[in-house]
């Protein structure tokens, strides 16, 4: 069927943009109906193509849902502060995350359960898994903090590193909701900013 006067024809999506559209249908299905329930065929319905367009892409459901939680992340990137202090920094750091990605950790903790029964693994694993080959933002500010001397150099370990948004991650996964300000702050103040001070 020929497009009438005056009508176009609907463009095929190619390369980023089919990509893009494929990924959002398959993060809207996982976020409505959580990785039991998540078909590769409620994904390709959703996203007006065929199975064989998502297989060739992603031989797994679990090699698609890893992909689609890594869109959805990458939707919203969360930029590194540079206050001129580290306990600011800390702040605006968590606070960012909090606003663009609290959801995200949410999803993680409700919908994929089936995902780490079926894979063997665990948020960590995946957490790590998308994240592998960047850098740490943590990273960046406690090295910032050394040349100002605000941060002790023989106090940083990995476990160290990591406190700020492990206690962050507990706090959300606990409650189910982003992490109200006042307790970013006391996770800085109380916890993180003593560690690792001179």
């Amino acid at each position: 069927m020929s497009p009438k006067d005056g009508e176009r024809a609907p463009q095929r999506r190619r390369g980023a943009a089919l990509e893009n559209a494929l990924l959002d249908a398959a993060w809207d299905e996982l976020v409505e109906k959580g990785y039991t329930d998540f078909t590769i065929e409620s994904v390709a319905e959703r996203a007006r193509t065929s199975r064989a367009v998502l297989y060739r892409r992603w031989p797994s459901k679990p090699e698609l849902v890893r992909a689609a939680v890594g869109h959805a992340r990458d939707r919203e990137p969360v930029t590194v502060p540079d206050t001129g202090s580290l306990r600011d920094d800390m702040v605006e750091l968590l606070r960012r995350a909090n606003r663009s990605r609290a959801w995200l950790g949410i999803v993680m903790a409700l919908q994929l359960s089936g995902y780490y029964a079926e894979t063997g693994t665990g948020p960590a694993d995946l957490r790590g898994a998308l994240l592998a080959g960047r850098g740490s933002a943590v990273a960046e500010l406690l090295s910032r903090g050394v040349t100002r001397g605000e941060v002790d150099p023989a106090k940083l370990s990995p476990r160290v590193e990591a406190v700020p948004f492990d206690l962050y991650r507990q706090e959300l996964l606990m409650t189910l909701r982003p992490v109200p300000d006042d307790v970013i702050e006391s996770i800085v103040d109380e916890v993180f900013v003593p560690l690792v001070r001179p």
